[in-house]
């Protein structure tokens, strides 16, 4: 019996082909998968959180800036990630790129399809990268953010918020609660 078996890509490949083809996707060791919609609470909850974002790097004067969904995070040459909000701080990015290289700070607001992977692959994936700072898991059903931050040499501290705001430090912002889901 013979097994057919899919083609793997490198993220140089994938970013190419996915570039101006309807949908999004990610790139997990070399294999395409295809991301699901989303419903109306995950994209108010991530809007808000790109909102509060860009509040918080203006009002201070950051020589950063933060995007929604779109711009692909190379986590290896096989694995490359979509996250729902990222900032990422030095020069513009030119308008055509793909690809954040540097992120200091990733945000992924949970669904049901991809609960599993946000809170274990692309935690272990994402603090891999040298200039992660913060990885933000966020729930858009309950007024609750797991932040991951970068502790002293390999460790990671993890806060589980509900109320007031998150110091995000770099960049030197904070995130309010009730900026992500509305006052209590």
């Amino acid at each position: 019996m013979n097994v057919l078996t899919k083609p793997r890509m490198t993220v140089d490949e994938f970013l190419a082909w996915a570039a101006g083809r309807p949908g999004r996707y990610e790139l997990f060791r070399g294999e395409v998968f295809a991301m699901s919609p989303e419903a109306v609470a995950h994209t108010e909850v991530k809007g808000a959180i790109y909102m509060a974002l860009v509040a918080g790097i203006r009002q201070r004067s950051l020589p950063c800036f933060a995007l929604t969904d779109g711009p692909t995070v190379r986590i290896d040459d096989a694995t490359a990630y979509e996250p729902d909000a990222l900032v990422y701080c030095g020069p513009k990015l030119e308008p055509t790129a793909l690809e954040v290289p540097n992120p200091v700070l990733l945000v992924e607001v949970l669904s049901p399809s991809s609960r599993r992977v946000d809170v274990s692959l692309k935690l272990s994936s994402y603090f891999r990268l040298p200039s992660v700072a913060h990885y933000l898991i966020v729930d858009p059903t309950q007024r609750s953010v797991v932040h991951h931050a970068r502790g002293s040499g390999d460790t990671i501290l993890t806060h589980i918020i509900t109320e007031g705001s998150i110091a995000l430090d770099p960049p030197g912002i904070a995130l309010a609660m009730d900026d992500i889901y509305g006052s209590a």
